[in-house]
């Protein structure tokens, strides 16, 4: 069983987060990090499925420098190797150019499962993972919150609007992305943490795997627009009707 998981290093989203001095994203000075929620929870039933197979794990992040502090986790969460695409401005690249960095890699690796986050938490796009899938032709299940693998089928249970679920089943190689809920994730030992630092951890220049002449590119990006506070009206209703009209009189020319 040879097993991929694609995690994503996100600020911690109690950061104070301020606009870069482009504006074209937000500054990353000052900024705590840590792995995206979602793809905890898809490392860990990647190691699980590693457990029970026997198979090999590799996990795959693209970012700068700093991301490999957060491969680091995955590979003391149980990951066999690390590679690291190496890519300062990863940040500019849209889900479609993200997915086929990740797709080229995967190509000729013969994984027979992927896993994926539900979504990242600073984009929060839900599209990288069944991207990747439509460019390998592989099938594809998000948001799943069960999963059993036997007999080369995966049987999950995706979580639809109304707290309902879907049970689905595929042939691999497949993908499939995880939602919260689907594990605990585990809490990676001191002992696991010191044979992680002697794992295989390669990085790879993105330029090599990149190939798309076509993307979408962030131009601006701001915080909301303050606005005043609003208006608490009181008394009886029909006075109250009667102040609404009046203020909407003067704010507006609707019932002039």
């Amino acid at each position: 069983m040879n097993i991929l998981v694609c995690i994503k290093q996100v600020p911690d989203m109690e950061s104070k987060f301020k606009i870069n001095g482009a504006g074209s994203w937000y500054d990353s000075g000052d900024l705590a990090w840590r792995m995206n929620e979602y793809d905890e929870y898809a490392v860990e039933q990647a190691v699980q499925l590693k457990e029970k197979t026997g198979g090999d794990l590799t996990v795959l992040c693209i970012g700068p420098e700093r991301v490999k502090e957060t491969m680091k986790k995955a590979l003391a969460m149980g990951c066999d190797r690390g590679v690291h695409v190496a890519d300062d401005e990863f940040f500019k690249k849209d889900s479609f150019s993200i997915a086929a960095v990740i797709a080229e890699f995967a190509k000729t690796k013969s994984f027979d499962l992927i896993f994926t986050g539900m979504q990242s938490q600073d984009r929060g796009s839900g599209q990288v993972g069944v991207i990747i899938a439509e460019m390998l032709g592989i099938p594809s299940v998000t948001t799943i919150v069960s999963f059993v693998f036997d007999n080369n089928t995966i049987t999950v249970k995706r979580e639809l609007e109304g707290g309902l679920k879907a049970v689905i089943k595929a042939p691999v190689p497949a993908l499939v992305t995880c939602q919260l809920g689907l594990n605990t994730p585990r809490y990676p030992t001191l002992p696991n943490i010191m044979k992680a630092k002697k794992k295989e951890l390669l990085s790879i220049p993105v330029a090599e795997l990149l190939n798309v002449s076509a993307h979408q590119e962030t131009t601006s990006l701001f915080f909301p627009e303050k606005k005043g506070g609003g208006l608490v009206l009181e008394g009886e209703a029909g006075d109250v009707a009667d102040k609404l009209i009046n203020i909407l009189k003067e704010k507006t020319a609707v019932l002039a």
